[in-house]
């Protein structure tokens, strides 16, 4: 059963939660668009309302700020011909290219410090489509809404608009609970990644099957405390990570929810019932890791409204709204290419 408002204050304290809700803020991926309210709500402000009170990063992604990159394959089994047309569905093997992250504006941030994991991906076949996704490993999202997003981006900047933002949605209390534990894993690696918003797969012959997708670790997890990862550093997950897929590829499970007629797929914080039909379609292995400036991950833009025939949006309107803001973002930060901190060998400073 959900937690309420309530208890969910009384067992993580008022100062706690809205600690963990900042935190993770800029981790949540969803955005507004400023096709919703032109004029009153656009990219442009909420892009702004990630910045910390010191001002941007100047040349990084104004959200998931910092990362690194991989490149890999996925390797399709074949089984979600028959729920889309997509060409990655075929069984093969294509080529793919990503970003391991963290959720926070702060590119310097230490890992210890950030609750929200993401990935970053896209995936091409021959023929020249291109599937690109923006995953994190929260199995909720906070809000229901994208004005809702905004109002709790706001709301974040004092206590007091905190508390009265929380007892306001009552929908947060889940993202809490699962932002509030805390056992979190040791590496990228031993990570599930969830879409959250829903699409449309259309087959063959036509059919349209609402899904959500996620990525499940081969890795079992290693769990931490936030503590523990803090004495190991605060870039331990990016030299984890690079030395984990030296020693061996790192392998995903890419797993299709199908939805049945009444689940929601238009609301992110509800998650579908355990029972529903899972279809496991192939195999991300990420192959080499390579430090984020001057890496094929710096400048890719991981919309996820990039989708191929087969695979189409739903009446979700956060997949919209991301892609609004994610150009914002873009634009931003390759107009800061001067900004942007690089080094004679590739590395993070």
């Amino acid at each position: 059963m959900a937690q309420t408002p309530a208890s969910l204050r009384s067992n993580l304290g008022s100062f706690a939660l809205i600690g963990i809700v900042i935190a993770v803020l800029a981790g949540a991926f969803a955005y507004t668009a400023g096709f919703l309210s032109p004029g009153r709500l656009t990219p442009k402000k909420v892009v702004a309302a990630f910045a910390p009170a010191s001002g941007p990063a100047l040349g990084h992604r104004r959200n998931h700020a910092k990362g690194i990159c991989f490149t890999g394959v996925f390797e399709s089994n074949g089984d979600g011909a028959a729920l889309s047309r997509a060409a990655v569905f075929d069984r093969g093997q294509y080529p793919v290219l990503g970003r391991f992250n963290l959720g926070t504006a702060d590119p310097n941030a230490a890992d210890s410090t950030v609750r929200v994991r993401g990935i970053g991906l896209q995936i091409a076949t021959p023929e020249g489509a291109v599937w690109r996704s923006a995953m994190i490993n929260a199995p909720v999202f906070p809000v229901s809404t994208p004005q809702a997003f905004y109002g709790l981006l706001e709301a974040s900047k004092t206590p007091e608009a905190m508390k009265a933002f929380q007892a306001a949605h009552p929908e947060l209390a889940g993202f809490g609970a699962w932002a509030g534990r805390k056992d979190w894993t040791s590496s990228y690696a031993e990570e599930p990644y969830h879409s959250l918003n829903a699409f449309v797969f259309v087959n063959a012959a036509g059919h349209e099957q609402p899904v959500r997708w996620a990525l499940i670790p081969a890795a079992p997890a290693v769990t931490v405390s936030p503590d523990e990862l803090a004495e190991r550093g605060p870039n331990y997950l990016e030299q984890e990570i690079t030395e984990r897929v030296r020693a061996n590829p790192q392998r995903w499970t890419l797993r299709v929810t199908l939805a049945e007629p009444g689940d929601p797929t238009s609301d992110p914080t509800k998650a579908w019932p355990q029972d529903r039909r899972n279809v496991d379609v192939g195999t991300l292995i990420v192959q080499q890791i390579e430090a984020e400036p001057d890496g094929p991950c710096r400048d890719i833009n991981f919309d996820p409204t990039i989708l191929p025939r087969g695979i189409q949006v739903s009446d979700d309107p956060f997949p919209a709204a991301r892609s609004a803001a994610y150009a914002r973002s873009y634009d931003l930060r390759t107009a800061e290419t001067k900004d942007y901190p690089r080094t004679k060998t590739g590395t993070r400073p």
